[in-house]
């Protein structure tokens, strides 16, 4: 099962399961999690391939949504459930898959669809860093800058550096691999009629107003919701204002 990282205890009110995007980890929402945690369990999860959670060889959305299943069922089997970028498109076929599972559905700023942009220089820039000459984050940091790589994201990829292991915990190989399933969605005949919010970045291109159809064919009851100056990277812009919008939702 993947890694998991708990917030708060157990009530009444379903958990919140929350799912990281690409190269990021639970790690990331530590600080998310704990302010949602004062009012129900908040666990957020290892996606496979990233942090401590099992590397696989397969890394497409239909595994990924079983792994979250699974997460649910170990916990109660109901929950809420928030995905960011690829986690959201994960949350999105686990609720189109495995819908009696959740109660309400957040997915942040991404869309059931496939993205041409790419993400392979990421993984070429982290194979760039030399791990044998790296004894803090900011040697990695500094070698990243070197390839082109904004400082934001330096900060973000070295988070997923085992220093003591001079190893990624990020699974590139395998994530290059399936890079074609990772920026697709699957073509799916399906439909879930829960309470779901799509909540974006407005500086965020990601989901745009020609997805919408797509987005209330498979989620018939879906809000949409903008973050002011906000970018992809919406709850590391703006998280307090990412935080009130899911604890308004949730709560609704």
């Amino acid at each position: 099962m993947l890694t998991t990282i708990l917030h708060g205890t157990p009530t009444d009110t379903p958990p919140l399961v929350i799912a990281h995007g690409l190269y990021g980890s639970g790690r990331n929402w530590g600080v998310i999690a704990r302010r949602l945690a004062d009012e129900r369990q908040v666990i957020a999860v290892d996606m496979r391939n990233h942090g401590h959670s099992p590397w696989a060889e397969t890394h497409d959305y239909p595994a990924m949504a079983a792994d979250l299943a699974e997460v649910i069922e170990a916990h109660g089997g109901r929950a809420d459930l928030l995905g960011h970028s690829m986690g959201g498109k994960a949350a999105m076929m686990l609720a189109l898959t495995h819908g009696h599972l959740l109660r309400r559905l957040v997915v942040a700023d991404i869309a059931p669809v496939t993205y041409t942009h790419s993400q392979m220089p990421f993984i070429a820039a982290m194979r760039g860093v030399d791990l044998s000459r790296v004894e803090r984050r900011s040697d990695a940091e500094e070698m990243l800058a070197a390839q082109g790589v904004e400082k934001a994201l330096q900060s973000f990829f070295t988070q997923s550096l085992d220093l003591p292991g001079k190893r990624w915990r990020l699974n590139l190989d395998g994530l290059a691999a399936n890079m074609p399933a990772i920026m697709s969605f699957p073509d799916i005949s399906a439909h879930w009629d829960g309470p779901t919010l799509f909540l974006t970045g407005s500086i965020s291109d990601y989901v745009r107003a020609e997805h919408r159809p797509l987005i209330r064919d498979l989620f018939p009851a879906a809000r949409f919701a903008k973050i002011p100056g906000a970018g992809h990277w919406l709850h590391a812009d703006k998280p307090r204002e990412f935080e009130a919008a899911v604890r308004v939702f949730l709560n609704a």
